[in-house]
């Protein structure tokens, strides 16, 4: 069974020198990939990398700010637990950590795993799914946590699908584009940035979007629809 492309997260993975954040879910029900209100985004200035034609840098670089394969990324505090849960907001590491790593977005612990493939829930009917891939920035989850999250969270109640899928690579990231060429950086828009595309070294990344391929649409039984 194959799961994850160990050449492409050896390439896009995390690196030794970064943070490590905790596995544990600090409050009953928060979400693992939550943020909290205690986790902000330090004030970092974004300038031009090697002048105006190379891409974005921090001004005060640090060695865990990109991963091997050269991408920024937000720097973002990880204190679980501190303030009040915000559960619009994603922890930029703990999501990528989940990714890369196939945990559960909710309680953090490994993802739920068969010889049919990991289990992963999509804000989506069966019909709209692409039928040979998906992008999602949406870790996968436990089978106690995707039954809990199908009955409590609003981001799922409308309509939503269970996956057990076989091949999860990085695909690219969200975050903040910036325009090309400018020796002072300046901010376009949020946007979705593959790996392969001549933007990436102008994207700050603050999510890891993963292709998931091989799947099979599931109850949450686990028996195929």
């Amino acid at each position: 069974m194959s799961t994850t492309s160990d050449a492409r997260l050896s390439a896009h993975g995390r690196t030794p020198a970064q943070p490590e954040p905790r596995h544990e879910t600090p409050a009953q029900g928060v979400p693992y990939i939550a943020r909290w209100s205690g986790e902000q985004d330090p004030s970092v200035r974004v300038v031009a990398r090697g002048g105006q034609w190379i891409g974005i840098t921090y001004a005060d670089r640090r060695a865990f700010d990109r991963d091997p394969g050269g991408v920024l990324w937000t720097r973002t505090t990880s204190r679980p637990g501190k303030g009040q849960p915000q559960y619009g907001k994603v922890h930029s590491l703990r999501q990528r950590l989940c990714m890369e790593r196939l945990l559960c977005q909710i309680c953090g612990g490994p993802a739920d795993r068969t010889p049919d493939g990991t289990l992963w829930l999509i804000d989506a009917h069966a019909r709209d799914l692409l039928p040979m891939a998906e992008i999602t920035t949406h870790p996968p989850v436990c089978l106690p946590c995707a039954h809990r999250s199908v009955r409590a969270c609003p981001h799922l109640r409308p309509e939503w699908v269970a996956l057990r899928v076989k091949s999860a690579v990085p695909y690219g990231v969200n975050g903040i584009l910036y325009q090309p060429g400018h020796r002072a950086p300046v901010k376009v828009t949020a946007a979705e940035v593959p790996f392969h595309s001549a933007r990436i070294p102008w994207v700050l990344a603050s999510q890891l979007i993963m292709r998931i391929s091989d799947f099979t649409v599931v109850n949450l039984t686990g028996h195929a629809q």
